[in-house]
């Protein structure tokens, strides 16, 4: 029996090494097959290849078939990357976007380089020092040339919306840009305090600590608000270093479980905690952070604090950057990450699609059940769902085309144009009905684009009649009626949702008037999730029942 154990072992191993020796086999083939198609076309193709974009080319459909988080970095365009690892690069220090009439500074960071020099928002880019900018030049081309060492200078031509000498030149001197992880803390009310944390960086856990700490000083902290909506995930480690705030030291955040069988490793708090008693209310929304949501996810599972807000988005991968020839890096999704129930919080298989080669969300039907530390259920494979869910407000089509075709943001350039010079409090400014009044004048109904959903709908129904033979005079009138009534007016709409238009215009103008700590803080007085969150924290008694599992849900 022994000798059959051993020769079947035996035979495991064999197979195991055979496996992997045809893998590598199938790899060095499929290498030489790349190799000779790339060849070939460079040698004998009837027009000229630009190897450096076709091979960026295959790369990146390569990478396209796997998922999102998967990709390739050459020398040249790892500032991104880098910044979002270390929290600071060297450069002009604004945004750019590509835009109908060109590529402009769309969000010159407050007290920054481009900022201090004059560069404003809007600002369309004419020049970069000796690179001509047209419709053909690429947005990371220019963003590349704005780039470089602290101290070093560059020359900026620009066309001026809305000026009358409109053609400027700027020279901006380069310096180090410091990401801030924490633009904006403070005491709103009744001693809830507030962090919003806009990255995982290497300063982010202290940051968080600092603001906690001088809270405690000197706001009398009695509660917390964690706001991690709108934040761009980045560092694991940095995740966990932030839940070790809160937590006793040695507690387990993650773990990250990779491709070989049982090679894991598992993230434990190592710092001291600096209250591991203050209740805390989460913010969570659907953008894709995973470390946004480890950290959420973490604190609901340890029972550690109430998430309010929204479903996150799902992103339960982890990547790594590997050295890749000639100073490139690959971002590659390296592990699935674990929180302390054992619950997967991905929400989409990327390894399955379907015919037309989309992936999907895994349905809630065929997630499973976890418990936290106290035993309240949880689910996995779908992001992390709030304790309390707030009903997100609606939007329509109206302020989606208000937003996709920049009539906020052009309006709010052409307000601060006409407005240079003035001073507004960040305390008492507020956009009024005269400011409201001003930007319904704004917009050309004739170059608005407007979807007629409900005209649209009118005729296709009015078809569908006709083919079916439903057609009779009396049904023909009773559409031209309900046309009538359902005729879109661009006046009536605007009014209709001018609260939500007011909102859009308040932080186009906030952007360009204040700093990002006194914008969070306006942002503030309308948040239902703050309100929400504040309203939790305030009640002992309903904060307690919110982390206590209900007796028909215990283990």
């Amino acid at each position: 029996m022994k000798k059959f154990i051993y020769l079947l072992l035996c035979l495991a191993a064999t197979s195991a090494v055979q496996a992997k020796n045809d893998s590598k086999n199938d790899i060095s083939r499929n290498l030489r097959i790349f190799n000779s198609v790339y060849k070939e076309l460079v040698a004998n193709y009837v027009d000229t290849i630009d190897a450096k974009k076709s091979l960026a080319t295959a790369i990146n459909s390569m990478l396209g078939e796997i998922d999102p988080y998967t990709e390739y970095y050459p020398a040249d365009m790892q500032d991104e990357l880098l910044s979002l690892s270390t929290g600071n690069y060297a450069g002009v220090g604004s945004y750019l976007q590509k835009r109908p009439q060109g590529i402009v500074f769309s969000q010159p960071r407050w007290d920054s380089p481009s900022r201090n020099a004059g560069i404003r928002h809007g600002d369309i880019i004419l020049a970069v020092d000796d690179l001509q900018v047209t419709d053909e030049t690429p947005i990371d081309e220019v963003s590349r040339r704005l780039r470089g060492q602290a101290g070093t200078k560059v020359n900026v031509k620009i066309q001026r919306p809305y000026e009358t000498d409109s053609i400027m030149d700027f020279e901006i001197t380069r310096r180090q840009i410091d990401v801030d992880p924490l633009p904006y803390y403070g005491i709103l009310r009744d001693g809830i305090g507030y962090i919003g944390l806009t990255t995982f960086n290497a300063n982010s856990a202290d940051a968080v600590k600092d603001a906690i700490a001088d809270m405690k000083a000197n706001g009398g902290l009695k509660a917390l608000v964690l706001d991690l909506r709108g934040n761009g995930g980045g560092l694991l480690e940095s995740a966990v270093s932030i839940v070790g705030n809160f937590v006793p030291k040695g507690t387990e955040v993650v773990t990250t479980r990779y491709k070989e069988p049982g090679n894991y490793k598992t993230y434990r708090t190592t710092r001291k905690p600096i209250d591991t008693q203050l209740p805390i209310a989460v913010l969570t929304e659907g953008g894709p952070a995973s470390a946004s949501e480890s950290v959420a996810g973490a604190l609901q599972d340890l029972d550690r604090a109430g998430v309010v807000g929204s479903r996150s988005y799902g992103k339960g991968l982890v990547q790594n950057t590997r050295p890749i020839p000639y100073d490139g890096l690959l971002k590659v999704t390296v592990a699935r990450y674990y929180i302390p129930s054992g619950r997967l919080i991905q929400a989409i298989d990327y390894s399955h699609r379907d015919s037309l080669g989309n992936v999907t969300r895994i349905p809630d039907s065929l997630t499973n059940v976890y418990y936290t530390a106290a035993g309240r259920p949880v689910r996995d494979g779908g992001g992390i769902t709030p304790d309390v869910t707030v009903k997100q407000q609606e939007s329509n089509r109206l302020l989606y085309n208000i937003v996709r075709d920049f009539w906020a943001y052009d309006f709010a350039t052409r307000y601060a144009a006409r407005h240079k010079g003035e001073e507004f409090s960040p305390d008492s400014f507020e956009v009024d009905d005269s400011i409201f009044a001003e930007f319904k004048a704004f917009i050309d109904p004739d170059k608005f684009q407007y979807d007629h959903y409900c005209e649209t709908g009118i005729k296709y129904l009015r078809e569908a009649a006709e083919n079916e033979g439903y057609m009779t005079d009396e049904v023909r009138q009773r559409f031209d009626e309900l046309e009538k009534l359902l005729h879109h007016d661009l006046n009536h709409d605007l009014d209709h949702n001018s609260k939500e238009i007011k909102e859009l215009i308040d932080y186009e103008l906030s952007d360009r008037f204040f700093s990002e700590s006194d914008q969070v803080r306006r942002s503030l007085r309308h948040d239902d999730d703050v309100d929400e969150a504040i309203a939790i924290l305030i009640s002992p008694e309903r904060y307690q029942m919110l982390l206590t599992p209900r007796k028909d849900n215990s283990k």
